[in-house]
């Protein structure tokens, strides 16, 4: 990665199974940070667990390399809130019960600061991620609690925001998030990047004192799978130059950066069109800071 030029990448500072997988995972050498077993968990400290992260931040403090360490997935890939809702809520409960019961808040904190603690004196931390990707809902589906102008998880992000500040003063923090906006325009009322729905508000969370930079991603074949078809007016490459544009004037707004954290298309044609006019749109708004 040196070799080639990286400076900073992103990597999961998480990855949890359930008390019931420990034999598998022992067998398969499957890595995991993090075992639940009744509303509680433990940290494994062992070659197969935060050995292998603090191998990941040493090699790239070697290097030189910073990473972004992620705390938690709205999704259930490598464990995730849903583990957390699902041990200490439940079965039964939505995806947003994680944002707003307390028992549930303990316990994400308590795994941040063993992240952070563990971390924070490493040369190779650049900013720690609250999430990768929040939203309303997730592989279970949002509640009433967390619609359109509620800020569940807008409040979620100052209050965690503040709390890894608490433990770490002097490295960066962002939200993980996928930069969705609160417009209450009527021609965004039915698009989910734009109306709320997701339960971001990019405008609003950007200015938020411990959020130092903003996050986003950029993935329209998925978000707008029955517009981008062959004869179709949607271009999906068009759509990503506005959407990255539309992040580089909130940031200026702010007056923080924003960075293009993640993005993708299928197919090699539709990759060798987008990626360039992306990368070179996101190089020429200049607010990566």
């Amino acid at each position: 990665m040196k070799n080639a030029g990286v400076k900073v990448l992103r990597t999961w500072g998480f990855n949890a199974i359930n008390g019931s997988e420990l034999e598998y995972a022992h067998k398969s050498g499957l890595t995991y940070y993090q075992v639940w077993n009744s509303s509680e968990w433990v940290i494994n400290n062992g070659a197969q667990g935060l050995q292998r992260l603090d191998y990941v931040v040493e090699t790239a403090a070697k290097n030189n390399i910073k990473i972004i360490l992620a705390l938690t997935n709205n999704w259930v890939g490598y464990g995730g809130m849903e583990l957390y809702i699902n041990w200490i809520a439940g079965s039964g409960n939505t995806h947003d019960i994680f944002y707003t019961d307390r028992r549930i808040q303990v316990s994400y904190q308590r795994y941040v600061k063993t992240i952070v603690e563990r971390y924070k004196d490493s040369s190779a931390i650049f900013a720690w991620e609250l999430m990768n990707e929040a939203r309303c809902l997730g592989d279970l589906s949002g509640g009433p609690a967390c619609v359109p102008g509620s800020q569940t998880l807008s409040k979620w992000y100052r209050e965690q925001s503040d709390f890894v500040r608490s433990l770490d003063p002097y490295h960066m923090i962002t939200t993980g998030g996928e930069g969705h906006f609160y417009w209450k325009d009527p021609k965004f009322a039915s698009d989910y990047n734009f109306n709320g729905q997701a339960g971001e508000n990019f405008d609003l969370d950007l200015t938020f004192p411990n959020i130092d930079f903003g996050t986003y991603h950029l993935y329209p074949q998925s978000w707008y799978a029955s517009q981008d078809f062959p004869g179709s007016n949607f271009s999906s490459v068009q759509w990503g130059i506005d959407w990255i544009t539309f992040h580089a004037e909130a940031a200026r707004q702010v007056g923080k950066p924003v960075i293009l954290e993640e993005f993708g298309m299928s197919g090699l044609e539709n990759k060798t069109t987008a990626y360039p006019a992306w990368v070179q749109r996101a190089l020429d708004t200049k607010i990566g800071g």
